[in-house]
């Protein structure tokens, strides 16, 4: 989160595939004062995550492609803290129990009064306390963004920024693969003449360093470079 008049900045992710009501929402919310992306599709909403930690989901049921009970799902395995707020013109009660199973948060029938969404993230937020901490937990390995923690069965593990900026990145998106490129260009300096061998050596550090986490393991992939899979 950025930091604005010394507050934190909350980041909102707006998945609806209608296009006026997603501009509508996503405005409404950057007036109440949160920072807010809208995407068409789950798909870019795949990849949004990818680039900025968000702190709330707020969703469509009814999408192309992937509709919103199966994005849900996808995001809860990755992040089991983030609260996700379906919005949806479906108003049967076995859609409802169906997305609350999925572990989301927060259910709004269509049409939504913008007033009262604002309320209820503001209630998911509280509930939260997304505006105090961003927290990765996984196993018996718990990542805290804010305070660059690693702690391991509640002992803490020294890990310098770069380590855990690497690792709290492979954590946020199990299974996806990271190019060695892709990681040197996000957490080296672009003018180093760092070789990307330096990705391979951060990586049998961090591998050592955490050879106590029960959760996780860093996969290389051949040719290419690394990803987290969650055990």
């Amino acid at each position: 989160m950025e930091e604005n008049n010394g507050r934190k900045m909350v980041h909102i992710l707006v998945v609806e595939d209608d296009e006026k009501l997603n501009r509508i929402v996503c405005m409404y919310l950057k007036d109440s004062g949160f920072e807010v992306k809208g995407c068409l599709n789950a798909r870019d909403a795949y990849d949004e995550m990818y680039n900025q930690i968000y702190d709330l989901i707020i969703s469509d049921i009814m999408m192309p492609e992937i509709d919103g009970f199966e994005f849900a799902q996808t995001v809860r395995k990755v992040n089991k803290r983030i609260p996700i707020l379906f919005m949806s013109a479906k108003d049967d009660l076995p859609s409802k129990q169906k997305g609350f199973r999925l572990g989301i948060d927060d259910y709004m029938v269509k049409p939504v009064e913008l007033d009262e969404l604002v309320l209820r993230v503001r209630a998911l937020l509280r509930r939260a306390n997304i505006e105090m901490e961003r927290k990765i937990a996984i196993g018996n390995l718990e990542l805290d963004a804010d305070a660059m923690s690693a702690e391991v069965d509640g002992e803490e593990i020294s890990l310098t920024t770069r380590e855990f900026n690497i690792i709290y990145k492979l954590l946020s998106y199990p299974k996806k693969t990271f190019s060695r490129a892709q990681l040197m260009d996000e957490f080296w300096d672009v003018d180093s003449d760092t070789s990307l061998r330096a990705v391979d050596v951060y990586m049998t550090k961090l591998r050592n360093k955490l050879s106590d986490c029960d959760g996780f393991k860093i996969v290389t992939v051949r040719g290419v470079g690394y990803k987290a899979v969650l055990q």
